[in-house]
């Protein structure tokens, strides 16, 4: 069973994600989208959403300095381990609750709004409950195992899948609540195609070089008189 768990089934999860991927690109394009429903409703979606995103970034980044950066590393540029762990408890804290206060309004706004909650699919709805738990029990694990050295462990697991060789004895005796969120957090990934989470994936890179929108008006006395102002001319006020 760690063989498959830790050894096995991020690699599976990695097949479903990219597979989900192609998948959902070539057959739902107009489909790969957030969805946005702020033209039902914008007051508690401008408070909720960038709270939730700029915490669920900082959760994101703090996972990955947290698997892609060695101990040794740190040590090499003068940080301790007790600073490294003292400001990962406290950063990886504050985004946890910024990320959970922000998608419990996004929920929140879902259940109060009709419409939005009609343009909310079961999908959403699935993904929601692993998003949501998922958060919640990796910010429980980090505090309830303050003193946990995860760098040691779970760091060196993740990245020996990277070079395909997962040393699953690595997770033998890492907390069970590590280990849930682990798992759930391969789950999430694996559904992540399938869900408006999959926006995650695209950059607005086109909208930086795509062409102006040219407004043009016609004057109805040129018109009248069979004068048509070129669309190039600027148009007085």
């Amino acid at each position: 069973m760690n063989t498959f768990l830790w050894g096995g089934l991020p690699y599976l999860v990695l097949g479903i994600l990219v597979t989900g991927l192609i998948w959902r690109f070539r057959y739902d394009q107009f489909g790969w989208t957030t969805r946005s429903s702020e033209s039902y409703e914008r007051r508690i979606l401008h408070i909720a959403s960038p709270l939730f995103h700029y915490g669920i970034l900082a959760v994101l980044a703090g996972h990955i300095i947290g698997i892609f950066i060695p101990a040794s590393w740190t040590d090499a540029v003068g940080v301790s381990d007790d600073t490294y762990h003292l400001f990962s408890l406290i950063a990886g804290t504050a985004a946890g609750i910024l990320a959970i206060v922000g998608i419990a309004g996004l929920v929140y706004r879902r259940r109060r709004y009709a419409p939005v909650f009609r343009a909310t699919t079961k999908n959403d709805k699935f993904m929601y409950i692993f998003l949501v738990g998922n958060i919640a029990l990796g910010l429980w694990a980090k505090l309830s195992h303050a003193d946990y050295d995860y760098r040691s462990t779970i760091g060196p697991w993740a990245r020996s899948l990277f070079v395909l060789q997962p040393d699953v004895e690595l997770m033998t005796n890492v907390p069970m609540a590590f280990q849930i969120h682990a798992l759930i957090g391969m789950a999430l990934f694996a559904i992540l195609p399938f869900t408006r989470l999959v926006h995650m994936f695209s950059a607005p890179v086109k909208y930086l070089f795509r062409p102006y929108i040219v407004y043009r008006s016609r004057d109805p006395k040129q018109l009248a008189e069979g004068r048509s102002r070129r669309g190039w001319e600027s148009v007085e006020s």
